[in-house]
Order: structure tokens, then C-alpha cells, then sequence
């Protein structure tokens, strides 16, 4: 069974999505049993691969039994299992939060497509993260990312119809760079397969000096940075996590700019090999380092001014992701562990605040931060979530963000990159501005501001509010995250 379940963990929501809308037909009453079953299935295999592969256990599975390079292989080793769960994860927690936010804002008809819609994007999601070809890569890629432009588009207002089509296309014009740098890579190479066009580049170094080789690489950084909405090209984001559906939000928050991150990892260490960036193009690392620091003070300081929650939590992501690239560019074992653990950091604490953003939207039928005033006399769980969230963005000690934001420290003066640590700490001091603003209202409103929330959400929504908040915790004081990171370094091919 375990030699199938990397297959089975994509195959498996990919046909639930295709039944959804038939089924639904039937008896409507399926269409929710049948996504949280399906994505259920997906997170029990992710973990139980996940466990499988630590030590050094990579799994292979080749599609159809045609040997790699012929035909299509997945792998699943340290750094795509982690990920693996994290979408798993989050699919399931936006399944079970999301009954009564639908139901809210969205039609009784358009229901049962949107169940269709979240299976196939985590379809997606999933498949970018376990396939060894990078033509394949492109083509979940394209499910993905169109499954997302409905997931946005959904919303009840027309400015959602309008944030769906920016990032449609925005999108596209990012999916049109890795399409070309992965034609240049195929002319140069003659192959598809990672582990194949990897060997290539190992055997004879002086690929990297080839005009197209350059091109291709280039071509793939641009498109995966404009994805995952890294500074200067995140302008599609805050639009789209603003006035997308909630449950949307909470999705695509969690899930979607990782992916296109991790997608840059991969590219990076098991396509072209860190020469491509040490000796190759160090032009390249420079802009992004650049980048990612620009976006790890910029986006905070951006975030301070919005009023509206979720638009505030939009630009925060961006910031976020500068932490996660600033841990590649690095290329250093200290750096690489605070940038992966920043996976787990960013998914569990920015999808904790999008529940609370759809629970005020539920409340008050909008999400300004004001609105937040006395939830913490109202809705008591919700707010302490609120807190160890916020807390993890900013980096207090025993939360997940101090442990990536520590890491990523250590291996900045590791690297003779001292610049780095200031921006650190700017980054971390601004969070705690917008963070404590947010704390401010939850915690310290005055007594005769009426709470607009009035009182707790239901368990369905409110549970996994609190699993993704607890889950900061744990990332931060249990020792297997660490671990967990180090095996991630290790599948790259950096001994720890």
C-alpha cells in the first residue's frame, strides 16, 4: 500500500472533485461528507509518508511502471513530505471551517462546485509538491492556479469577480515564464526529469555558463516569484486574499505562495544545483536576496496602515514570504532550517487570523479590524487564537516565528551577511506594531464599546481556529520540528 500513496494521495481528492458535482445531484447532503473524507484520506497518507521518509527513506513511485526518465516519476523524500502535510492539513481545516461560511456567502447552487473547486485545487497543490518532473510540475501548476482563480472569483461581490481576474491574469503571464524556462531547459538537456537534468548539470559544470541555461533558469525564477507573490510582484495578492470568499482566504492564505516556494527550492537544489546560484548566476541570488528583505520590512510596514483585516493579513504574507526565500538564498544548514520551519509557521499562524477574518465576516458580514474591539469578553477561544497567532508572526519566544526568525539569524552571521539581522529585527518590531494594534482591540477595548462579534462562532469553525493556533506552539517548543527541518536539508542533498 505504501509504494502506491503517493499516487493516491493526488489521485484520491482529483476524482471526489470530478464526483462532487455529480453526486450532488443525487443528494446534496454527500458533497460535504465526501470532501472531508477525501481530503481526510489525503492527510492520513501525507503523514504516514511523512514518517516513512525521515532517516533518509526516500519514496519513488513511476507512473504507469515507465522507468524515469522515460516516463512520469514521483518522489517523496524530508522537504516534500512536510509540505505535503501542510496542504493535507489545511484542505481538511478549510472543509470543516468552512459549512457555515458558505452558507453565508455563497449561493445554495454554487455550494456544491465550490467543494468540486477546493478538491481540485489541492489536487493541484499536491501534485506541484510530489512530482520529479518538471513539464508535470507545470501541468498541476495550471490546475492549481485555475482552480484558484475560481476559488477568488467566487465572492459575492464584483470586486471578487475583478480580484479573479487580475490574478488570472497576473498568473498567466508567471505560468508563461516557467513555461519558457522549462522549453529552454528541455532544449539544452533533452530531459524532464529532475534527478536526470540535475545529473547533467553535475557531470559537466559548464552547462551553467550556457546562454539558455541561464535564460531558463532566469525565466523560472520570475515566474515561480510573481506566484508566490514576492516583492515587487505581489501586487495580485492583496486584492485577491481580500475579496475572495473566506473559506478562500483561509485556503489559498495557508497553502498557495509555499507551494510556488517550495516549487523555487526544488528548482534550486534538485533541477539545477546550487552552483546555478553560487558560481552561475550570482546576480541572481543577489536580486533575491534583495527582494526578500525588501519584502520582510516592506510588507509589515505596509500592513500597519490597513484597516481592513484581511487586506492587513495580505500584505503581512508578503513579508512572510521574504522570510522563506531569505532562507534559500542563504544556502546555508542554519538559514535553509529557519526558512522551512517558516513553512509550517506561516500556513498555521496566517490561516488561524484568516479563520478569524471569516468569523467576523460571519458576525458582522465584513472584516475591519475594528471590529475586533471586545472579542476577548465575547468570543474568549477565538481571541486567545488571535493572540498565539499574532505572537508567532511577531517571533515571541516558545512560538514557531522565534525559532525560524533565530535560524535564520544564525545562519545570516553564519554567511557573513550581517545587513540581514537589522532587517530582522525591523521586520519583527513593525509585525509587533500591526500585531499589538490588533491585540489592542481584541483585549483592552473600553468597557462601553459594545463587541460587534456578539459571541463565539460554532465548533465547526471554531476548532480548527484553535488547531492552527496551537500549532504555533508546537512548532516552537517540540524538538522533532527541528528535526523534522534537518531531514528536509538532508533529501537537498546538505548534510547538517
Amino acid at each position: 500500500m505504501l509504494q502506491h500513496l503517493p499516487v493516491l494521495t493526488i489521485m484520491v481528492p482529483m476524482f471526489a472533485g470530478l464526483l462532487v458535482p455529480l453526486l450532488a445531484r443525487v443528494h446534496a447532503g454527500i458533497v460535504r461528507p465526501l470532501t472531508i473524507g477525501a481530503l481526510g484520506f489525503s492527510c492520513f497518507a501525507a503523514i504516514h509518508m511523512l514518517l516513512h521518509v525521515q532517516g533518509g527513506h526516500p519514496i519513488e513511485y513511476a507512473m504507469g511502471g515507465w522507468p524515469i526518465p522515460t516516463g512520469i516519476g514521483y518522489r517523496v523524500d524530508g522537504l516534500n513530505a512536510m509540505v505535503l502535510v501542510m496542504i493535507a492539513v489545511i484542505g481538511l481545516l478549510t472543509a470543516l471551517w468552512m459549512r457555515r461560511s458558505i452558507e453565508d456567502e455563497l449561493p445554495a447552487a454554487a455550494r456544491p462546485g465550490y467543494h468540486a473547486v477546493l478538491l481540485l485545487a489541492c489536487t493541484g497543490f499536491l501534485g506541484i509538491t510530489i512530482t520529479a518532473d518538471i513539464f508535470n510540475l507545470y501541468v498541476f501548476l495550471e490546475i492549481a492556479s485555475i482552480t484558484s482563480y475560481v476559488l477568488i472569483a467566487m465572492g459575492r461581490r464584483r470586486q471578487a469577480l475583478y480580484a479573479g481576474y487580475s490574478y488570472l491574469i497576473v498568473g498567466s503571464i508567471g505560468a508563461t515564464f516557467i513555461l519558457l524556462g522549462i522549453g529552454h531547459l528541455y532544449m539544452r538537456t533533452g530531459s524532464l526529469a529532475m534527478a536526470d537534468i540535475l545529473a547533467q548539470f553535475q557531470a559537466n559544470p559548464d552547462l551553467y555558463g550556457m546562454s539558455d541555461v541561464r535564460m531558463a533558469f532566469a525565466f523560472l525564477v520570475v515566474g515561480l516569484a510573481i506566484k508566490m507573490a514576492l516583492f515587487p510582484l505581489h501586487g495580485w495578492q492583496p486584492g485577491a486574499y481580500t475579496h475572495a470568499p473566506s473559506a478562500s482566504s483561509l485556503f489559498i492564505a495557508a497553502t498557495s505562495t509555499k507551494v510556488s516556494a517550495y516549487a523555487l527550492y526544488r528548482i534550486v537544489f534538485s533541477v539545477f544545483g546550487t552552483e546555478v546560484l553560487v558560481s552561475g548566476l550570482p546576480p541572481v541570488r543577489d536580486a533575491l536576496l534583495a527582494m526578500a528583505c525588501a519584502a520582510i520590512v516592506l510588507g509589515p510596514l505596509i500592513a500597519i496602515s490597513q484597516g481592513d483585516l484581511k487586506r492587513l493579513l495580505a500584505y503581512s504574507s508578503v513579508g512572510q514570504i521574504g522570510y522563506i526565500v531569505l532562507g534559500l538564498m542563504l544556502l546555508d544548514e542554519r538559514g535553509l532550517t529557519g526558512g522551512i520551519i517558516h513553512f509550517w509557521n506561516h500556513a498555521a499562524a496566517k490561516g488561524a487570523l484568516f479563520c478569524v477574518a471569516g468569523a467576523l465576516v460571519l458576525r458582522t458580514g465584513a472584516a475591519r479590524v475594528d471590529d475586533l474591539a471586545g472579542l476577548g469578553r465575547r468570543a474568549p477561544w477565538t481571541a486567545s487564537a488571535v493572540t498565539v497567532a499574532g505572537c508567532s508572526m511577531v517571533g515571541v519566544p516558545l512560538t514557531a516565528g522565534f525559532l525560524s526568525k533565530w535560524y535564520l539569524a544564525t545562519g545570516a552571521l553564519a554567511t557573513d551577511r550581517l545587513y540581514v539581522v537589522p532587517v530582522l529585527l525591523a521586520s519583527s518590531g513593525l509585525t509587533a506594531v500591526y500585531v499589538w494594534r490588533i491585540l489592542q482591540k481584541v483585549w483592552f477595548a473600553p468597557a462601553d464599546v459594545e463587541p460587534r462579534v456578539g459571541a463565539e462562532v460554532p465548533w465547526s469553525m471554531r476548532l480548527p481556529t484553535l488547531v492552527l493556533a496551537a500549532a504555533c506552539l508546537v512548532f516552537g517548543i517540540a524538538p522533532w520540528s527541528v528535526e523534522f527541518a534537518r531531514d528536509a536539508i538532508a533529501a537537498l542533498g546538505i548534510a547538517p
